[in-house]
């Protein structure tokens, strides 16, 4: 296992806690796919890492849009900002996801999920996220001025 689901930080919302454990079981499944596909290369494994970075992809995409409408419903004064961050990810998972495609290299997915996507998901849910989930919940902006 890659993430510890019952370690992530939670926020305000309810929702935007499930939607990142969810997201955590999506990164872990395609992290234990990967790891068999590096053990055995064969058309199964890299079938299933296919299918698990798709899933993986479409599902970050939901969560993010997800925020995204709540924000922009509720007026989130640095919507802007979050959104941003929002689309450099996508951006990254999809070179990934595209890099995958061609060459099916592992290596750098792999760097990736290990180096790079728990440290920043751990990091956007205590900025970002709290303070996107304050003011969801109780209007409070992050001036603290509702």
């Amino acid at each position: 296992m890659l993430l510890d689901i019952d370690a992530l930080p939670l926020v305000d919302m309810a929702f935007m806690n499930e939607v990142h454990q969810e997201e955590a079981h999506c990164i872990n499944a395609l992290f234990e796919a990967l790891l068999a596909y590096e053990n055995d290369y064969t058309e199964k494994n890299a079938l299933q890492v296919d299918a698990l970075l798709e899933d993986w992809y479409t599902h970050t995409l939901s969560h993010f849009e997800g925020e995204e409408v709540k924000m922009r419903e509720s007026g989130f004064p640095p919507y802007a900002m979050h959104k941003a961050e929002h689309d450099r990810v996508v951006a990254e998972i999809k070179s990934l996801l595209e890099a995958w495609r061609e060459t099916r290299e592992p290596k750098p997915l792999k760097i990736y999920l290990i180096e790079v996507l728990p440290r920043w998901l751990v990091t956007h849910i205590e900025t970002m996220d709290t303070v996107t989930a304050r003011f969801l919940k109780r209007g409070i902006s992050p001036c603290g001025i509702s």
